[in-house]
């Protein structure tokens, strides 16, 4: 019931009972939510017995970390949840993209061609990579940043995605045939890119044409914000590698820093050598905070990967009731937790960001302004009052400043923010469009 609770947060009556009257629609798609929420949760705590944990793993270690029993069992708790032979799981990955490039700097060598059949990566691996839109001597510069794969001698092509968000199988099967490239790389979630994540059994096709043409071909899943969305992950069909950060999904809004890899154990030594010293892998390596916010988070995560994913749900609800454009919509079979929003102004879109933030349990009292954040070829706007830096498992939108103007928004650590979220996006755009409660 409408109540000072809610007026306390400037939330209009007719927000609250548009929110409620379109959570009534969207009880099919909770449901099923809850279902692929608790067969993942039943895979996390079979993970936990089978490796008996106790509460000794969550103890700090110091210097070189031998023997650092918390740290090698977390990397057998992932590796088991996930249904593969190994994973790294570390708190000196620093995020989702560092992580990324530990992984293809490890499987790539010199004159190997790395093959991204979902179109350009995600704006933050455009320099780490050496790709660029530019021309010319300008492309040069741009595709030879210091560090990156291409000065380091690696081949990029890229195969986009067909305007539906499939695969262009044919394309690919011919590039295929024709390079036998060490990595092909897909890009789960949707970046800044106007379209739905793809599904794992949507890889499947084209990880069964890369093992049957270039077995010897090492298939890499960015699995960023796709963790515990679907009942499967991308290694259950034919991937080798995940990667992702523990800031995201995984760390279930715990994990306080870090990031992962998982799939074959030979992939996987190989980029713990490169990630640390060869020969010496993943056999060092401190960590003198607790484990314990990694274990915790982990078993956390698919409960609040659900909730997530039920709030990305009503806004794209909400926005359909506006007849403002949103993607995906609100009863899809989601792979990702990220939902794109779009509006007409820059201004619309930067006041978005602002009601996401004013709803924030921290820092709610700022108001977010773009800015040019390092490693995005736009000015973003940012709005995350977040408890762990940057985590967008946290209730968090973001958007980059170009036309056409779409916010990105994902997280929630539970369902009753994100309601809370959309009831004040609502507050603010019901009478600008001249909506009543007549749904």
């Amino acid at each position: 019931m409408y109540g000072k609770a809610y007026s306390n947060l400037l939330i209009s009556e007719n927000a609250f009972n548009t929110v409620c009257r379109l959570e009534e629609e969207l009880a099919p798609v909770f449901r099923r939510t809850e279902s692929i929420e608790c067969e993942n949760e039943a895979k996390v705590l079979a993970a936990f017995h089978k490796n008996r944990v106790a509460a000794h793993y969550f103890n700090p270690t110091t210097g070189y970390g031998y023997d650092d029993v918390g740290r090698d069992n977390l990397d057998k708790v992932f590796a088991d949840a996930f249904g593969v032979e190994s994973a790294v799981v570390s708190p000196h990955l620093i995020s989702g993209t560092h992580a990324i490039f530990t992984v293809l700097s490890g499987l790539l060598r010199h004159g190997d061609l790395l093959l991204a059949v979902s179109g350009k990566p995600y704006d933050t691996l455009v320099d780490a990579i050496g790709v660029s839109d530019a021309e010319g001597d300008e492309a040069e510069a741009a595709n030879t940043a210091e560090c990156s794969l291409k000065e380091r001698g690696v081949r990029y092509s890229q195969i986009d995605l067909n305007d539906d968000g499939s695969f262009q199988l044919e394309n690919i099967v011919e590039c295929i045939e024709r390079e036998h490239p060490r990595v092909v790389y897909v890009q789960r979630s949707r970046g800044y890119a106007w379209r739905e994540a793809v599904h794992p059994q949507a890889m499947r096709p084209v990880f069964d044409e890369v093992k049957r043409i270039s077995p010897n071909s090492i298939i890499v899943v960015d699995n960023c914000y796709g963790e515990f969305t679907c009942n499967c992950e991308p290694l259950s069909v034919g991937a080798d590698i995940i990667v992702g950060s523990l800031i995201k999904n995984p760390g279930g809004g715990l994990a306080p820093t870090g990031g992962y890899f998982a799939g074959k154990k030979s992939a996987v030594d190989r980029i713990a050598n490169s990630m640390t010293v060869p020969g010496i892998g993943r056999e060092a390596g401190s960590y003198f905070g607790s484990y314990l916010p990694f274990y915790q988070g982990f078993f956390s995560a698919p409960h609040v990967v659900a909730q997530s994913l039920k709030t990305s749900a009503l806004f794209a609800k909400a926005f359909e009731y506006l007849k403002l454009p949103t993607m995906p919509p609100s009863d899809a079979v989601r792979s990702d937790i990220v939902q794109s929003l779009r509006f007409d102004t820059k201004k619309e879109l930067i006041d978005f960001c602002a009601c996401i933030q004013a709803v924030a349990p921290v820092d709610g009292y700022v108001v977010p302004e773009p800015w040019a954040m390092p490693g995005y070829s736009h000015d973003v706007i940012m709005a995350a009052g977040t408890f762990v830096q940057g985590a967008s498992i946290e209730l968090s939108a973001d958007a980059p400043i170009c036309e056409p103007y779409t916010a990105y928004v994902q997280g929630a650590l539970n369902y009753s923010h994100g309601r809370l979220a959309v009831m004040k996006v609502l507050t603010s755009l019901l009478d600008k469009k001249g909506c009543g409660t007549n749904i």
